[in-house]
């Protein structure tokens, strides 16, 4: 049964998720953490860093994880079918019609009007990743007194050095937690 709910959630997900994976990691988070209770928001955020990490799109990756988290191998391929199908056939869809119709003013309008949306929501789910690490809690339970510092400098650090120096993400990451290692051991 598990199984089924997993494939019409990440379908569900693939339908809605407009403007790539970072769009998506909200709806999976409302799929599995909020709605199904599947898994806490710690593991689910686990898991998108994982996603993160690993090379391809991060909503396929995302589906793979939380699919072999759940349900093994099966539950994997499953998730991942279910996230790319609608993607797929949408696109082939539109594709079609865009060659058709792409010289038509409503056309351009219709997909400039969707670039809003597609910030709010790649916001939204940064924003539930930066309370999570830096409150050890969802957004709309921030308490001041959880206020993680180690995890804010190192963001604060980690953003400067991105922004300033535009060095390889890699090395910004595993600088980040061997210094978050350190740092927690002597702490």
């Amino acid at each position: 049964m598990i199984i089924l709910k997993l494939f019409f959630s990440f379908l569900q997900i693939g339908l809605f998720s407009v403007g790539g994976g970072y769009a998506a990691i909200p709806l999976i988070q409302n799929q599995i953490v909020d709605i199904h209770q599947l898994m806490s928001l710690a593991e689910f955020t686990d898991l998108i860093t994982i996603a993160e990490m690993t090379p391809g799109p991060i909503s396929i990756n995302s589906a793979t994880f939380v699919g072999i988290r759940l349900a093994g191998i099966s539950g994997a391929i499953i998730c991942t079918l279910g996230v790319i199908i609608p993607s797929f056939i949408i696109c082939l869809t539109l594709s079609h019609f865009y060659y058709k119709y792409k010289n038509v003013n409503g056309v351009q309008i219709v997909l400039s009007s969707l670039r809003p949306a597609v910030v709010a929501l790649i916001s939204s789910a940064a924003l539930s990743i930066l309370t999570l690490a830096i409150f050890n809690s969802t957004k709309s339970q921030v308490v001041i007194s959880n206020f993680r510092w180690i995890e804010s400098i190192l963001f604060i650090i980690s953003l400067f050095v991105l922004r300033k120096f535009k060095p390889n993400i890699i090395f910004v990451i595993l600088g980040c937690g061997i210094i978050g290692t350190i740092l927690y051991q002597i702490l």
